[in-house]
């Protein structure tokens, strides 16, 4: 076999386990979200148990990557897609610790009733989620469009994070007793609005990638 078609082998593979820790942290978020409405304690705490298995696919995926660029010795353009997964499983581990943390909120609420329907937070849950998806997917597919696409959708996420902060403060000063769960709400919020921005920084990744620019948006 050709050192060539090792190389492309192995970033396959490499590509395959991106897209497997991804879904991962979908799943994450979406039982994050559905342990929130359904103040389901259990699930929320499960969460932690999915974050392990996160954490060991950076860990597997750092390893490979390295030993590409060590063994392979790829020409400029591998070594960059390499380096650009490598950079970029950073973020993606953090779409896990996010939803970890919300689930950790759930499992310490005390399960009375939400002070305002959760819509707004379930269209963040969602629009995390996707973001999430079509991030990994501009990079494993080099679609500099979709990353492009990504990175607008961000706007969309800090509008809705404004909206449910606005929404909680003033539910807060019209009674004090609203405090507690208003300040747990808006960290839940908070947790998703942070994990579109680390899918804005996968959608730069796959942007340098494609350019060999690296710009912040």
């Amino acid at each position: 076999m050709s050192i060539r078609k090792i190389f492309e082998d192995e970033l396959a593979e490499l590509k395959t386990q991106l897209v497997e820790m991804c879904r991962l942290t979908e799943q994450m978020i979406s039982d994050a979200i559905t342990a929130l409405v359904n103040k389901d304690r259990e699930l929320g705490k499960s969460i932690g148990d999915m974050d392990k298995r996160v954490d060991e696919y950076e860990m597997a995926i750092e390893k490979k990557c390295m030993r590409i660029l060590l063994k392979q010795q790829p020409v400029a353009k591998d070594f960059r897609e390499v380096s650009t997964a490598l950079k970029m499983i950073t973020d993606i581990e953090r779409f896990g610790d996010q939803a970890a943390d919300i689930g950790e909120l759930v499992y310490s609420m005390p399960g009375e009733k939400y002070i305002k329907e959760l819509t707004h937070t379930k269209a963040m849950g969602n629009l995390a989620i996707k973001m999430v998806r079509e991030s990994v997917n501009s990079f494993i597919n080099n679609d500099e469009k979709l990353a492009d696409e990504v990175i607008a959708l961000d706007d969309q996420m800090d509008e809705l994070f404004a909206t449910v902060k606005a929404e909680l403060i003033e539910l807060i000063k019209k009674d004090g007793n609203n405090g507690d769960q208003g300040i747990e709400l808006m960290m839940v919020a908070k947790y998703l609005e942070r994990i579109g921005d680390h899918a804005v920084n996968v959608a730069e990744w796959t942007k340098y990638n494609e350019t060999g620019v690296h710009q912040k948006f």
